[in-house]
């Protein structure tokens, strides 16, 4: 009966690995599928999140609307969309539009462009976002509406203006790639924090108003993208509980799984995703179940006079 046991074993691993390889694939071509021909606009497809969707959707096989703010930045991410492409596979030359979403007057014009251009857009991926750190009252005024104009007033100008397209139309997706802060605050942000709760509102009201119209609203919340070479460190329990909270709360994800999530999410057609590792997860029912524990472990990082890292 031993041996028997140690012949199936092997043929047993064998075949969930087989099983597990075909469903990866059947999920990879799915995936394509679901973008092929679509009309998908990427805002700040110049950041790190930004390539890696670009590159998920591109050889998915959509034709890309790619917005950034810096020319030559895009210009570049052109060039390397082309030069990856399988001559086999059919792919679609990238369009590059300059858009500055802390600008919103620039926005309608741009939405113009982009359906006259394509005569629609089939899905909408709003990921710019703008950070700020330093405590509330240091940071000005202007700075703090320059930040909602980038996270907030941005993002919902570009919003109306493709809307109508997917209402008449009656299809389309809306995905929104928002934060963890658009759940809870952390010292020390409070304009970022504010700005990605106004979003997460605004979407999520934005989501019972268009289903009749079957145009779908999506949100992906990370922890924190971080960045391309930046990875956590062990955690250290002799250290305090706010310094290991927040280390476990910082690293987040990397840019190429929040990409591989947005792609996923379309294809799914998923209203809300969070990702995130247990801490941050289990912080979300903190705040909302036991709120004064919360503020006390904040209140304690604030006290004592926590270094916050950046956001990647």
């Amino acid at each position: 009966m031993g041996v028997m046991a140690m012949l199936l074993l092997p043929l047993l691993l064998l075949g969930i690995s087989g099983l597990l390889f075909i469903y990866q694939e059947v999920s990879r071509l799915w995936s394509k599928s679901a973008v092929q021909n679509k009309v998908v606009v990427i805002t700040d497809a110049i950041s790190g999140l930004g390539k890696e969707c670009a590159r998920v959707f591109h050889t998915g096989g959509a034709r890309l609307v790619l917005c950034g703010k810096n020319w030559e930045r895009l210009e570049n991410l052109y060039d390397a969309l082309i030069s990856v492409a399988d001559p086999g596979k059919q792919t679609f030359t990238p369009k590059l539009v300059l858009l500055d979403l802390s600008d919103i007057s620039c926005v309608p014009d741009v939405a113009k462009e982009v359906l006259d251009c394509y005569g629609c857009v089939d899905i909408l991926i709003n990921n710019a976002s703008m950070k700020v750190k330093g405590p509330a009252h240091k940071i000005s005024l202007e700075l703090d509406k320059k930040i909602m104009d980038a996270n907030y007033f941005g993002p919902i100008t570009l919003t109306k203006a493709l809307l109508p397209n997917m209402i008449s139309r009656r299809t389309g997706q809306i995905v929104l790639v928002n934060n963890i802060q658009g759940k809870f605050g952390i010292p020390f942000r409070t304009a970022y924090a504010a700005s990605k709760h106004a979003a997460l509102g605004f979407f999520d009201c934005l989501r019972a108003e268009v289903e009749e119209y079957d145009v779908v609203i999506s949100t992906v919340s990370p922890t924190f993208v971080r960045s391309y070479h930046v990875y956590p460190e062990q955690g250290n329990w002799e250290a305090s509980i706010w310094k290991f909270f927040f280390r476990k709360l910082t690293y987040g994800v990397h840019p190429v799984e929040v990409a591989e999530e947005v792609m996923r999410t379309v294809r799914r057609k998923k209203q809300e995703v969070f990702m995130a590792n247990p801490i941050p997860k289990a912080a979300v029912y903190v705040r909302t179940f036991f709120p004064e524990f919360f503020f006390a472990v904040v209140a304690c990082g604030v006290k004592e006079k926590l270094n916050v890292p950046e956001e990647g």
